[in-house]
């Protein structure tokens, strides 16, 4: 039974000499490599017209805004006031801490940027984006789970796993591991499948179903997914920091379908006359 057994796992993928690769760094970067695949063969699908330049524009703006909007959010709303007495530890990214939240907001800013530098419109750039995200999802929940972070309550259920270190020697929810399979697995399944029908729903569709399953699904894990030490619960023992900033999304979710079904615009990609 895994309650029986330690959550072992080596961060550490491998190491050359100094350069030393961890999990959570390779996670990274097969989420963005997956993502920017998706998106362009998408896009192709769809007959959009996005090439390659477009394309790797939009994913380099992706990367920029989801860790610069990442650790930024997790800084200013998890850091409990610590980093705001040292504010060189903001860079100090090798010692972890990232906000799912703040990664989004910084991804959806850049979209501004990505749509005027490649003439395609934002909503489009956001729809296909949103389809390969969940992939990212995925594989940076199975690093936390390798890291042993992020664990949840404990529990007697039969596939609780003992941490071990700052989690002690209960077994817990293996919450990463929820959060892999329903915002990660789940999410792109569904999105994938409704990518399939031709010609695509309307602009705005895509992103509005991602925000409000992301929403729905991380304030239910949020049950069995212990808090941030230094937050704590925020109301009785139950109200994280996680669901307040859920509940947004879903709202925001909500509004966003009802304007791509109103208003029923079709997906665009770049004007014939940017196009080779």
């Amino acid at each position: 039974m895994l309650n029986d057994i330690y959550q072992s796992l080596d961060p550490v993928a491998f190491s050359l000499g100094p350069l030393v690769v961890r999990w959570y760094g390779i996670a990274y970067v097969l989420g963005f490599i997956c993502a920017g695949l998706v998106l362009y063969f998408t896009a192709k699908r769809w007959k959009v017209r996005v090439d390659v330049d477009a394309a790797l524009t939009i994913v380099l703006c992706v990367i920029i805004g989801i860790l610069v909007g990442g650790r930024l959010g997790y800084c200013l709303v998890y850091g409990d006031g610590y980093y705001f007495s040292h504010p060189l530890e903001v860079f100090a990214l090798s010692n972890g801490g990232m906000s799912f939240h703040g990664g989004l907001v910084g991804a959806f800013l850049v979209g501004i940027v990505a749509a005027k530098m490649t003439h395609i419109p934002y909503m489009t750039i956001a729809d296909l984006a949103v389809i390969g995200a969940p992939l990212g999802l995925f594989f940076g929940r199975c690093a936390n789970f390798v890291n042993g972070e992020l664990w949840g309550a404990v529990t007697d259920l039969p596939w609780g796993v003992v941490f071990g270190g700052s989690a002690g020697v209960m077994p817990r929810h293996p919450s990463q591991l929820y959060e892999a399979l329903l915002e990660g697995l789940v999410i792109f399944v569904v999105l994938f499948v409704l990518s399939r029908k031709c010609p695509p729903r309307p602009r705005g569709t895509f992103l509005g179903l991602f925000l409000v399953m992301y929403g729905v699904f991380r304030f239910a894990i949020e049950f069995v997914r212990q808090p941030d030490a230094q937050m704590g619960y925020l109301w009785g023992n139950w109200l994280t920091m996680g669901m307040v900033l859920s509940v947004p999304l879903v709202i925001a979710g909500v509004i966003i379908l009802v304007y791509a079904f109103k208003t029923r615009k079709p997906q665009q990609g770049l004007p014939e006359e940017v196009v080779d």
